[in-house]
Protein backbone atom coordinates (compact mmCIF):
# COMPACT_ATOMS: atom_id res chain seq x y z
CA UNK A 1 0.00 0.00 0.00
CA UNK A 2 1.74 3.62 -1.07
CA UNK A 3 0.96 6.34 0.91
CA UNK A 4 -1.78 7.61 -1.09
CA UNK A 5 -3.55 4.44 -0.64
CA UNK A 6 -2.74 4.45 3.38
CA UNK A 7 -3.78 8.13 3.76
CA UNK A 8 -7.07 7.45 2.68
CA UNK A 9 -7.84 4.04 4.62
CA UNK A 10 -6.38 5.92 7.56
CA UNK A 11 -9.02 8.89 6.57
CA UNK A 12 -11.41 6.60 6.26
CA UNK A 13 -11.09 4.76 9.58
CA UNK A 14 -11.58 7.83 10.82
CA UNK A 15 -14.58 9.02 9.07
CA UNK A 16 -12.89 12.00 7.94
CA UNK A 17 -11.91 13.30 4.76
CA UNK A 18 -8.32 14.78 2.38
CA UNK A 19 -7.64 18.31 2.09
CA UNK A 20 -4.94 18.55 -0.41
CA UNK A 21 -3.49 22.00 -1.00
CA UNK A 22 -1.95 22.30 -4.85
CA UNK A 23 1.31 24.86 -5.18
CA UNK A 24 3.87 25.05 -7.87
CA UNK A 25 7.40 23.99 -7.15
CA UNK A 26 9.39 27.20 -7.06
CA UNK A 27 6.90 29.85 -6.59
CA UNK A 28 8.92 31.55 -5.20
CA UNK A 29 11.60 29.91 -4.99
CA UNK A 30 12.58 26.32 -4.21
CA UNK A 31 13.93 26.66 -1.09
CA UNK A 32 10.23 28.64 0.06
CA UNK A 33 8.64 25.66 -1.42
CA UNK A 34 10.13 23.24 1.08
CA UNK A 35 8.94 25.41 3.65
CA UNK A 36 5.97 25.60 2.80
CA UNK A 37 4.93 21.81 1.76
CA UNK A 38 6.32 21.30 5.97
CA UNK A 39 3.79 24.22 6.52
CA UNK A 40 1.23 23.06 4.85
CA UNK A 41 1.04 19.78 6.69
CA UNK A 42 1.75 21.21 10.06
CA UNK A 43 -1.26 23.32 9.37
CA UNK A 44 -3.76 19.81 8.43
CA UNK A 45 -2.76 19.06 4.87
CA UNK A 46 -3.44 15.34 4.38
CA UNK A 47 -1.38 15.15 0.79
CA UNK A 48 -0.05 17.62 -1.85
CA UNK A 49 -0.29 18.33 -5.45
CA UNK A 50 3.23 20.19 -6.40
CA UNK A 51 2.91 21.56 -9.73
CA UNK A 52 5.68 21.46 -12.08
CA UNK A 53 5.88 24.70 -13.90
CA UNK A 54 5.13 24.85 -17.90
CA UNK A 55 5.01 27.55 -20.34
CA UNK A 56 1.52 26.95 -21.61
CA UNK A 57 -0.57 25.58 -18.98
CA UNK A 58 -3.67 25.08 -20.49
CA UNK A 59 -6.16 24.06 -17.60
CA UNK A 60 -4.79 26.62 -15.26
CA UNK A 61 -6.06 29.99 -14.79
CA UNK A 62 -4.38 32.86 -14.13
CA UNK A 63 -2.92 32.74 -10.68
CA UNK A 64 -1.63 29.05 -11.17
CA UNK A 65 -0.31 30.43 -14.88
CA UNK A 66 1.75 33.60 -13.11
CA UNK A 67 3.11 31.18 -10.50
CA UNK A 68 4.33 29.17 -13.03
CA UNK A 69 5.88 31.88 -15.26
CA UNK A 70 7.48 33.19 -12.00
CA UNK A 71 9.08 29.49 -10.96
CA UNK A 72 10.15 29.70 -14.97
CA UNK A 73 11.61 32.97 -14.59
CA UNK A 74 13.67 31.75 -11.79
CA UNK A 75 15.32 28.56 -12.80
CA UNK A 76 12.97 25.68 -11.43
CA UNK A 77 13.52 22.39 -13.65
CA UNK A 78 12.41 19.10 -13.77
CA UNK A 79 15.15 17.69 -12.26
CA UNK A 80 15.27 20.21 -9.00
CA UNK A 81 11.64 19.49 -8.34
CA UNK A 82 12.57 16.02 -7.80
CA UNK A 83 15.64 16.77 -5.87
CA UNK A 84 13.06 19.28 -4.19
CA UNK A 85 10.75 16.07 -3.23
CA UNK A 86 14.10 13.98 -1.81
CA UNK A 87 15.02 16.67 0.38
CA UNK A 88 11.49 16.43 1.67
CA UNK A 89 11.59 12.84 2.06
CA UNK A 90 14.04 13.51 4.90
CA UNK A 91 11.49 15.32 6.82
CA UNK A 92 7.82 14.33 6.08
CA UNK A 93 5.85 11.45 4.50
CA UNK A 94 3.46 13.21 3.57
CA UNK A 95 1.82 11.42 -0.19
CA UNK A 96 2.97 13.84 -3.25
CA UNK A 97 1.71 14.26 -6.75
CA UNK A 98 2.79 15.78 -9.33
CA UNK A 99 1.09 18.12 -11.66
CA UNK A 100 2.51 18.19 -15.11
CA UNK A 101 2.09 18.42 -18.58
CA UNK A 102 2.67 15.82 -20.58
CA UNK A 103 5.83 17.47 -22.80
CA UNK A 104 7.95 17.82 -20.19
CA UNK A 105 7.26 14.00 -19.24
CA UNK A 106 7.44 13.41 -22.81
CA UNK A 107 11.23 15.05 -23.65
CA UNK A 108 12.56 13.73 -20.21
CA UNK A 109 11.17 9.81 -21.62
CA UNK A 110 8.40 9.10 -20.39
CA UNK A 111 9.60 5.59 -18.13
CA UNK A 112 12.87 7.79 -16.99
CA UNK A 113 10.33 10.51 -16.16
CA UNK A 114 8.60 7.89 -13.83
CA UNK A 115 11.40 5.87 -12.59
CA UNK A 116 13.22 8.99 -11.01
CA UNK A 117 9.85 10.39 -9.95
CA UNK A 118 9.60 7.25 -7.35
CA UNK A 119 13.23 7.32 -6.69
CA UNK A 120 12.75 11.49 -5.47
CA UNK A 121 10.03 10.05 -3.40
CA UNK A 122 6.69 11.24 -5.53
CA UNK A 123 3.43 9.36 -5.11
CA UNK A 124 1.23 10.19 -8.03
CA UNK A 125 0.88 11.69 -11.56
CA UNK A 126 -1.51 13.95 -12.41
CA UNK A 127 -1.57 15.09 -16.43
CA UNK A 128 -4.56 16.87 -17.44
CA UNK A 129 -3.32 17.12 -21.31
CA UNK A 130 -3.54 13.17 -21.56
CA UNK A 131 -6.89 12.13 -22.49
CA UNK A 132 -7.39 8.20 -21.15
CA UNK A 133 -7.52 7.35 -24.16
CA UNK A 134 -4.33 8.35 -24.78
CA UNK A 135 -2.84 7.67 -21.33
CA UNK A 136 -1.53 3.70 -21.95
CA UNK A 137 1.51 4.33 -22.08
CA UNK A 138 2.22 6.46 -19.13
CA UNK A 139 -0.34 4.56 -17.48
CA UNK A 140 2.03 1.23 -17.70
CA UNK A 141 5.66 3.60 -17.16
CA UNK A 142 3.80 4.70 -14.14
CA UNK A 143 2.52 1.01 -12.86
CA UNK A 144 6.10 -0.05 -13.42
CA UNK A 145 7.31 2.15 -10.99
CA UNK A 146 5.37 2.33 -8.68
CA UNK A 147 3.38 5.30 -9.08
CA UNK A 148 -0.66 6.57 -9.44
CA UNK A 149 -2.00 7.92 -12.82
CA UNK A 150 -4.48 9.85 -11.33
CA UNK A 151 -7.07 11.06 -14.32
CA UNK A 152 -9.51 13.82 -14.30
CA UNK A 153 -13.24 13.91 -14.81
CA UNK A 154 -15.46 16.82 -15.53
CA UNK A 155 -19.20 17.42 -15.46
CA UNK A 156 -18.95 17.34 -18.97
CA UNK A 157 -17.70 14.01 -19.25
CA UNK A 158 -20.44 11.41 -20.55
CA UNK A 159 -20.92 8.63 -17.93
CA UNK A 160 -19.92 5.61 -20.17
CA UNK A 161 -16.53 7.70 -20.36
CA UNK A 162 -16.73 8.25 -17.05
CA UNK A 163 -16.44 4.59 -16.01
CA UNK A 164 -13.20 4.45 -18.35
CA UNK A 165 -11.72 7.16 -16.50
CA UNK A 166 -12.50 5.69 -13.29
CA UNK A 167 -11.27 2.20 -14.41
CA UNK A 168 -8.09 3.37 -15.25
CA UNK A 169 -7.38 5.85 -12.71
CA UNK A 170 -4.95 4.68 -9.58
CA UNK A 171 -4.83 6.54 -6.25
CA UNK A 172 -8.01 8.24 -6.71
CA UNK A 173 -10.74 10.08 -9.17
CA UNK A 174 -9.46 13.88 -9.50
CA UNK A 175 -12.95 15.32 -10.16
CA UNK A 176 -13.11 19.18 -12.04
CA UNK A 177 -16.16 20.96 -10.09
CA UNK A 178 -16.31 23.58 -12.96
CA UNK A 179 -16.13 23.26 -16.76
CA UNK A 180 -13.18 25.47 -17.86
CA UNK A 181 -9.59 26.38 -16.11
CA UNK A 182 -8.58 27.00 -12.20
CA UNK A 183 -9.24 29.84 -10.39
CA UNK A 184 -11.21 30.72 -7.66
CA UNK A 185 -15.17 30.86 -7.85
CA UNK A 186 -17.77 32.56 -5.41
CA UNK A 187 -19.97 29.14 -4.88
CA UNK A 188 -19.96 25.20 -5.90
CA UNK A 189 -21.19 24.01 -9.10
CA UNK A 190 -24.87 22.85 -9.16
CA UNK A 191 -22.98 19.88 -11.53
CA UNK A 192 -21.15 18.72 -8.95
CA UNK A 193 -23.06 16.44 -6.75
CA UNK A 194 -25.04 14.44 -10.00
CA UNK A 195 -21.13 14.06 -11.57
CA UNK A 196 -20.04 12.18 -7.59
CA UNK A 197 -23.05 10.62 -7.94
CA UNK A 198 -22.72 8.94 -11.01
CA UNK A 199 -19.14 8.05 -10.18
CA UNK A 200 -20.05 6.44 -7.12
CA UNK A 201 -21.91 3.76 -9.24
CA UNK A 202 -18.32 3.14 -11.41
CA UNK A 203 -15.87 2.98 -8.83
CA UNK A 204 -14.84 2.53 -5.26
CA UNK A 205 -11.63 4.90 -5.23
CA UNK A 206 -11.86 8.09 -4.01
CA UNK A 207 -13.08 11.34 -5.60
CA UNK A 208 -10.99 14.26 -4.88
CA UNK A 209 -12.67 17.46 -6.07
CA UNK A 210 -10.40 20.57 -7.41
CA UNK A 211 -11.35 23.20 -9.57
CA UNK A 212 -12.71 26.43 -7.80
CA UNK A 213 -12.35 25.78 -4.35
CA UNK A 214 -11.44 28.85 -2.76
CA UNK A 215 -12.55 29.40 1.00
CA UNK A 216 -13.75 26.92 4.32
CA UNK A 217 -17.31 27.22 3.39
CA UNK A 218 -16.82 26.17 -0.02
CA UNK A 219 -14.36 23.64 1.04
CA UNK A 220 -16.93 22.37 3.95
CA UNK A 221 -19.60 21.97 1.70
CA UNK A 222 -17.80 19.85 -1.32
CA UNK A 223 -16.11 17.27 1.79
CA UNK A 224 -19.78 16.24 2.63
CA UNK A 225 -19.78 14.61 -0.72
CA UNK A 226 -16.69 13.99 -1.75
CA UNK A 227 -13.91 12.23 -0.18
CA UNK A 228 -11.57 15.10 -0.94
CA UNK A 229 -11.13 18.46 -1.36
CA UNK A 230 -8.16 20.54 -3.56
CA UNK A 231 -7.28 23.74 -3.22
CA UNK A 232 -5.26 25.57 -5.34
CA UNK A 233 -5.61 29.23 -6.70
CA UNK A 234 -6.13 30.36 -3.34
CA UNK A 235 -3.52 29.22 -1.53
CA UNK A 236 -1.00 30.63 -4.96
CA UNK A 237 -2.24 33.85 -4.37
CA UNK A 238 -0.99 34.64 -1.11
CA UNK A 239 1.91 32.87 -1.89
CA UNK A 240 2.10 35.37 -4.30
CA UNK A 241 1.62 38.54 -2.50
CA UNK A 242 3.89 37.61 0.38
CA UNK A 243 6.53 36.13 -2.09
CA UNK A 244 9.03 39.10 -0.62
CA UNK A 245 8.78 37.95 2.78
CA UNK A 246 8.63 34.21 3.10
CA UNK A 247 8.36 34.33 7.32
CA UNK A 248 4.95 36.49 6.75
CA UNK A 249 3.42 34.18 3.91
CA UNK A 250 4.51 30.75 6.47
CA UNK A 251 2.43 32.50 8.92
CA UNK A 252 -0.38 33.05 6.00
CA UNK A 253 -0.34 30.07 4.59
CA UNK A 254 -0.21 27.96 7.86
CA UNK A 255 -3.75 30.30 9.57
CA UNK A 256 -5.49 30.08 6.05
CA UNK A 257 -4.74 26.16 5.61
CA UNK A 258 -5.91 25.19 9.08
CA UNK A 259 -9.19 27.11 8.33
CA UNK A 260 -9.66 24.99 5.14
CA UNK A 261 -8.02 21.40 6.43
CA UNK A 262 -10.61 21.87 9.74
CA UNK A 263 -13.76 22.83 7.06
CA UNK A 264 -13.36 19.39 5.25
CA UNK A 265 -12.57 17.07 8.37
CA UNK A 266 -15.40 18.93 10.08
CA UNK A 267 -17.41 18.65 7.60
CA UNK A 268 -16.98 14.95 6.46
Amino acid sequence: MNRIDATFEKLRQTGRKAFMPYITAGHPSLAVTREIILALESAGADMLELGIPFSDPIADGPSIQRSSEWALQHGTTPDKILQLVADVRQQSQIPISLMSYYNPIFYRGVSSFCQDAARAGVDGLIVPDVPVEESGPLAEAAQVAGLDLILLVAPTTPPDRMQRIATASRGFVYCVSVTGVTGARDSVSEDLAPMLTTLRQTTDLPLVVGFGVSNPVQAGLIAQRADGVIVGSAIVDRIHVCRDDPQAMLVELHAFTSDLSAAVHDHA
